[in-house]
């Protein structure tokens, strides 16, 4: 099947018959509060050295890498899908496609709503706290914070939740949301456990990960005014740059537009002051003497041809030389005089 056939028919497809924008309903706000309070637990555990410390650093000597080694070549891998760059690549090209055939750019604005906030959410309490991890840790039991590190929360682990999870967050009917929701879920915790088991977190940077993208996922509603505003927007500017641009080609020519050129006889008038050339004697209707007039552009009347030896010397072609004064006045009447130009 052609491709232009295949396009055309994606163009004609229909939006979908029903879409439905989540709102900050009772229970997610509900789930918002708990997964708040439970941020800010983990948190304050790590602060004040709690069993939670000591239970990172039992998993961290446990060295699950060691334990399992055949699983290492596989997670090094699996791990990739908690990674900022790829993953975001791939679920901004699917989102893309959504919202190409859907005729609407809300995919696309959620997905750079999440991420953005995912990033100064994350960024600024990583930088803010700056714990070490566990290949850079210094002292047994020690919380490692405040110490130029930049591991607490899991960045993978928070990244993993809100790149797969925004795709149940779009889901259009119920059965692809929960679907959806399942395999996010799954994705984001085998995200999070790997990297425990590579030891480049601890297990509470992990739990910190896992609440910090839930609760980016749970306050997308708030956002979706300002999506709805920005959609509206990017058409409302792409509309007028298309209403330009038809007006720009449907505009007729100005009327001190170039002009088609003269004809060649008249490319060249004659300046002002300039005297009109001289015709060979004998070249006006009437009879002797010098006739003047604008310059005659045919040919004199054929003579009959004769022997080289008996043509009449006559004045070289071209020449500017005027003619004699009394050749004129010499002619009689009634007969024609000879003309400059040899027949």
């Amino acid at each position: 099947m052609r491709t232009d056939r295949i396009f055309a028919r994606l163009d004609r497809e229909p939006e979908p018959p029903k879409i439905e924008i989540p709102g900050m309903s009772r229970t997610r706000t509900v789930l918002f509060g708990s997964t708040l309070a439970f941020y800010i637990a983990i948190v304050w555990a790590v602060l004040i050295t709690s069993w939670l410390v000591a239970l990172d650093w039992k998993v961290m000597l446990f060295r699950p890498y060691e334990q399992w080694p055949e699983l290492h070549p596989f997670l090094d891998y699996f791990v990739v899908l908690g990674q900022r760059g790829p993953t975001a690549v791939m679920v901004a090209a699917w989102l893309g496609w959504r919202s190409w055939r859907q005729h609407t750019l809300r995919p696309l604005l959620a997905l750079g709503a999440a991420l953005l906030l995912l990033n100064v959410t994350v960024g600024a309490v990583k930088l803010g706290l700056g714990r070490l991890g566990p290949h850079y840790a210094t002292e047994i039991g020690s919380a490692e914070m405040f110490a130029g590190g930049d591991i607490f929360p899991s960045g993978h682990t928070a990244n993993a939740v809100v790149t797969w999870g925004i795709l149940a967050y779009l889901a259009t009917t119920p059965r692809a949301r929960r679907h959806l929701s399942v395999l996010s879920a799954v994705v984001a915790l085998g995200v999070g456990a790997t990297t425990v088991y590579l030891g480049t977190h601890w297990l509470s940077d992990v739990l910190l990960g896992w609440a910090a993208g839930l609760l980016i996922l749970l306050s997308l509603p708030w956002f979706e005014p300002l999506i709805g505003r920005t959609e509206a927007w990017v058409f409302a500017v792409r509309a007028a740059w298309r209403g330009r641009r038809r007006l720009g080609a449907a505009q007729p020519a100005p009327a001190g537009g170039r002009l088609a050129p003269a004809p060649f006889a008249d490319r060249h008038p004659a300046a002002p002051n300039e005297k009109p050339a001289r015709e060979p004697v004998g070249a006006g209707s009437g009879g002797g003497g010098r006739a003047t007039g604008a310059r005659t552009t045919g040919h004199l009347t054929p003579r009959p041809h004769t022997a080289r030896s008996e043509r009449t010397p006559v004045t070289p072609v071209g020449s500017r030389r005027p003619p004699h004064a009394d050749r004129a006045g010499a002619a009689r009447p009634g007969s024609s005089p000879r003309p400059v130009a040899g027949g």
